[in-house]
């Protein structure tokens, strides 16, 4: 970084704080992620946010070796506890929280000391990848579904127990009704933020909430699902509640997945329908949506990235868990979105539904992006799309058809992305290295502990 862009940069952070402070801001939550999918901050007061933003703020490399339980595992890149990087916010998506008085919020990208991006930044790698799709002239829009339980903040703590702070059926106007004040709050707020909401429901799980915003520019929609999950559980301590993110909250029963949905535009034009592929697809959206698909299996080390994400991947639960596509089948990994007539050309998407929020959201955006570049690359097809629960065929009917199930264990996901090249590429040695160092510790922590054991360590970590 040169000197005159941090010239640039402490200026702006001049301005911003200027604004903050009129609002009566004194303090700047400044987040990253890291790769066991925790998101950790680094606070400064409004009025430094100057030389924050110039310098940055310092943080350890050793976070990138961070469990979700807040041990520390050891790989070829940790340089233990010595080195330092900065962590520089971006002043373009600062927010004043509307649920946190006296707080604003930015993310950050982390940098070398000496001025360099850091290899093993998941932000700066979700952003290099989305301008190596629009130097091709390719636009992509995405966004993740956040899905969530609630429960009483005096209900029971680690241990088994989970009591729900609804007791309405799924998808029913009594649960909505129970927690329309907590819902009303939270609506307001993501609007305060300037956070599009498209809709909110009621989900399937005892105490389970779902809210779907408006498509962005990948790392914007990385960002928006911090900043919403950050506003949800604001807003529920101060309804006296507590939230789980978790894939599994309950063993045996649905969990939160991390749906991601994403189109790629050319001129602006939308190339998930209107064309001469399989059901409306343009060839670039066929190879992209390929692309994902083929690799799946390797994604899931980073999509689902726990141990308790495989509790959560059970056939005819709507998670997603064979390898195959079809439009608007919501057992397939990844769904066709068509939009009704006359909205297709607006509304037309794929959903990837095999991964939850236990994942480091910035991974997710990287890891689908550079597998749906390699398939506009390679000119992926898709095989033949299916339109039935996979689960209704025998064995050997989706062998024939080539649907396969999706890794079972979090071992059998990690093998596949040390195997996967284009994964390796994209993230680079340091940061492909550290992300299976990291599962393989967290699989290490669990191994031989019962499914319940498992939600209950992990229940409210996420």
């Amino acid at each position: 970084m040169q000197h005159q862009e941090r010239v640039e940069r402490a200026a702006q952070g001049t301005r911003h704080a200027e604004r903050l402070a009129a609002a009566d801001v004194v303090a700047v939550a400044l987040t990253w992620v890291d790769n066991g999918g925790i998101t950790r901050v680094k606070a400064v007061p409004t009025a430094a946010l100057p030389r924050a933003a110039a310098w940055g703020v310092g943080a350890t490399p050793l976070f990138d070796f961070f469990l979700p339980d807040d041990s520390i595992t050891d790989g070829r890149w940790s340089a233990g506890p010595t080195g330092d990087l900065r962590l520089l916010p971006d002043l373009d998506r600062l927010v004043v929280l509307a649920a946190q008085p006296g707080w604003a919020w930015a993310p950050v990208d982390r940098w070398t000391q000496e001025g360099e991006p850091h290899p093993q930044c998941s932000r700066a790698t979700a952003g290099r990848l989305a301008g190596r799709l629009a130097g091709m002239g390719i636009t992509v829009r995405m966004a993740f579904e956040i899905e969530w339980v609630l429960a009483p903040a005096e209900g029971p703590g680690p241990g088994p127990g989970f009591v729900p702070a609804m007791s309405g059926p799924a998808y029913g106007m009594a649960r909505l009704v129970e927690r329309s004040d907590y819902a009303a709050d939270l609506l307001r707020a993501l609007a305060a933020q300037e956070v599009e909401v498209l809709q909110f429901h009621p989900e399937y799980a005892p105490g389970q909430l779902e809210v779907s915003v408006a498509p962005e520019s990948p790392v914007a929609a990385a960002d928006t699902a911090v900043l919403v999950r950050t506003t949800i559980r604001a807003v529920a301590q101060r309804h006296g509640l507590r939230v789980s993110f978790a894939p599994a909250v309950v063993a045996g029963e649905v969990g939160n997945g991390g749906h991601v949905h994403l189109s790629i535009h050319r001129a602006g034009r939308n190339l998930m329908s209107g064309g001469d592929g399989p059901c409306g697809l343009a060839k670039e959206g066929e190879g992209f949506t390929a692309g994902i698909l083929d690799r799946l299996p390797a994604l899931l080390a980073v999509a689902a990235p726990s141990v308790a994400s495989y509790l959560r991947l059970v056939p005819s639960h709507w998670a997603g868990v064979y390898a195959c596509w079809g439009p608007e089948n919501r057992e397939a990994a990844v769904r066709l979105v068509t939009g009704s007539v006359g909205e297709q050309a607006a509304a037309a998407n794929v959903e990837v539904k095999c991964m939850d929020q236990s994942a480091n959201p910035y991974l997710v955006v990287a890891g689908l992006l550079a597998c749906g570049l390699a398939g506009i690359e390679q000119g992926a097809r898709l095989r033949d799309p299916v339109y039935i629960d996979p689960a209704r065929w025998s064995a050997g009917e989706r062998s024939t058809r080539g649907v396969v199930r999706l890794p079972q264990r979090l071992e059998d996901a990690v093998a596949a992305f040390r195997r996967e090249s284009v994964l390796a590429e994209a993230f680079g040695p340091e940061l492909a290295d550290t992300i299976a160092a990291v599962r393989d510790a967290e699989i290490a922590r669990f191994a031989g502990v019962a499914p319940g054991d498992v939600v209950a360590a992990s229940r409210w970590t996420h």
